[in-house]
């Protein structure tokens, strides 16, 4: 099981904890994770990814064993530590303004 942590706004949407599981099959990429996401929740959809284009929405980051992932590209294989489930993906919203 894969552990995704979403941040409060995602979990309000979502009816969920702060860290939800998911079985993602296949390869563990950001597409496949997300894809398995936006299925087993999805109100989700549209809320993390555009719905047309499925890129990411401008004020999310991804984050795994202390990395930013958001410009990675979505097929790339996640680090091991997350496919096994050791370390979470964290959906993190960004804040902006002064």
């Amino acid at each position: 099981m894969i552990r995704v942590v979403l941040p409060f706004h995602l979990r309000n949407l979502a009816h969920a904890g702060s860290e939800v599981e998911i079985d993602v099959p296949g390869p563990v990429t950001q597409r496949s994770l997300l894809d398995t996401l936006e299925r087993q929740y999805p109100m989700l959809r549209g809320a993390i990814r555009d719905h047309d284009t499925l890129q990411r929405r401008p004020f999310l980051r991804f984050f795994a064993c202390e990395q930013d992932l958001t410009h990675e590209p979505p097929d790339a294989p996640l680090p091991e530590a997350v496919a096994s489930g050791k370390e979470p993906f964290i959906v993190l919203g960004a804040i902006a303004g002064g």
